[in-house]
């Protein structure tokens, strides 16, 4: 049997051994453990520091790294990041998630250049079949899955994903997929080997989540890649009375109910998390003074049994290390704990802010509004309470506004740049994987900044 590609789950072969539901679910739970004991063992006898924690892929028993790198912001210098490469997989990481989309294409070449220096077995690449926009006819997908390699520089892929399914719903997915027979041949190339584990990454109508998960036995996909954290997890966006960019609880219920295992992205909300209003980061520090607002959602993630990993985008050597040591080994999440970030979550809710992660999908604006940019503004000034603005009739209703203007005009110092400059164009609509209308907002922000001020 291919040991990179079994049709018969860890769960299912268990089973037929003979052992109980119990027997199977105790077994799975202590793997991570086993995988970390021999981990830390090959570690201490030669010297090195490695102590993350570890989950088992279904299927080909190997261990995958809970924390995984996210490749999409990487420094435009491959010197730093092969900086960071080298010390992710010193401390551990063997994950590293990569797209044809990202950085215009710059990203895969990055990643490769960087993981090339290593020995295949040592990492696990991911990358993804991005024909969102434009052309979705065979001949191009096949042509972006072959660049993938070439710049990846590998003659397999380690994770390979249908990039943002439910945009656009089953008819948009059917169109990039099923018609043209792209499907088909994924599955023939993962059948091949040059494609060890096949899944995709969900946003927007959750039909198309359903569907593929409730063709399981006819795909038998690998993994999903769920947007996933403390606040999505029961306050995800409900739009146009369907349920689009449904709860993570959901998501992630109905993924372990198939036996497919879960990859997390967006476990900070885009950074949203380290920028929370000081009335909520103070709850945390009173019960974990030393832990910044990342750890804390890293931590509540990883306590999830079904993730196979969590994705951070780390660009930046000290958010590294941190990340690193959350998850070298991973302290589960407290019953209070939890709740703690529950009740955190359900405040976070009421605050008017952007659904925004910051992913620039939306980019490059044909007007040049930095879009990103825009909506990072207006929630930071949400969580410091500069917004919304007080009734005009108020007395501080003109500091406040000031005090957003002020603030708009240094975060955005180019005012070829500023909201203004929509033309409601719409072009980055399709885009958006969090659904958010952006010219609406984009006049939002400039109804906040019209007057005299600016």
């Amino acid at each position: 049997m291919d040991e990179n590609r079994q049709n018969m789950s860890r769960r299912e072969f268990l089973r037929r051994l003979g052992l109980g539901a119990g027997s199977v679910v105790a077994l799975m739970a202590l793997e991570p453990l086993n995988v970390l004991a021999e981990n830390r063992r090959e570690a201490d006898e030669k010297g090195g520091e490695n102590r993350m924690t570890y989950r088992v892929q279904h299927g080909s028993g190997k261990p995958v790294s809970l924390l995984g790198f996210g490749m999409m912001r990487l420094p435009n210098d491959q010197d730093e990041v092969n900086r960071l490469v080298d010390y992710a997989i010193e401390h551990g990481v063997n994950y590293f998630d990569t797209a044809p989309v990202y950085m215009r294409g710059e990203s895969e070449v990055l990643t490769g250049n960087a993981l090339v220096r290593y020995p295949r077995e040592k990492y696990f690449v991911a990358t993804k079949m991005s024909n969102m926009w434009g052309d979705t006819s065979l001949e191009k997908a096949k042509e972006m899955y072959e660049t993938s390699m070439r710049k990846l520089r590998v003659d397999y892929i380690d994770y390979y994903l249908l990039h943002g399914i439910g945009g656009g719903g089953m008819e948009s997915f059917n169109q990039r997929f099923i018609d043209n027979g792209l499907l088909d041949f994924l599955l023939a190339e993962r059948k091949a080997g040059r494609i060890r584990h096949l899944g995709w990454s969900y946003h927007g109508d959750v039909s198309v989540f359903d569907w593929l998960l409730d063709h399981q036995e006819e795909y038998h996909w690998d993994f999903c890649q769920i947007q996933m954290n403390f606040l999505d997890w029961r306050h995800a966006s409900m739009k146009k009375g369907r349920r689009v960019d449904a709860d993570a609880e959901y998501l992630y219920a109905k993924a372990e109910k198939a036996g497919v295992q879960c990859v997390v992205m967006e476990p900070l909300r885009g950074g949203a998390f380290g920028k929370m209003a000081d009335e909520l980061t103070s709850q945390l520090r009173a019960v974990r003074p030393n832990d910044s607002t990342a750890r804390w959602a890293f931590r509540w993630v990883g306590s999830y049994p079904n993730i196979l990993t969590t994705l951070s985008g780390m660009n930046r050597m000290e958010h590294l290390k941190e990340n690193i040591e959350t998850f070298s080994p991973l302290e589960v999440c407290t019953e209070a704990e939890n709740k703690l970030l529950a009740q955190i979550a359900d405040q976070m809710s009421g605050f008017p802010t952007i659904p925004c992660t910051t992913c620039a999908y939306c980019m490059p604006c044909p007007y040049g509004v930095d879009i990103p940019g825009n909506f990072a503004y207006y929630n930071e000034a949400v969580n410091s309470h500069v917004l919304p603005l007080p009734d005009k009739t108020a007395a501080d209703f003109a500091a406040h506004k000031q005090q957003f203007v002020d603030g708009y005009q240094k975060a955005l110092a180019d005012q070829k740049q500023w909201a203004y400059q929509c033309q409601d164009c719409e072009e980055c609509l399709p885009k958006c994987p969090q659904q958010i209308r952006i010219p609406n907002q984009m006049a939002r922000i400039v109804e906040t900044l019209r007057g005299p001020h600016i």
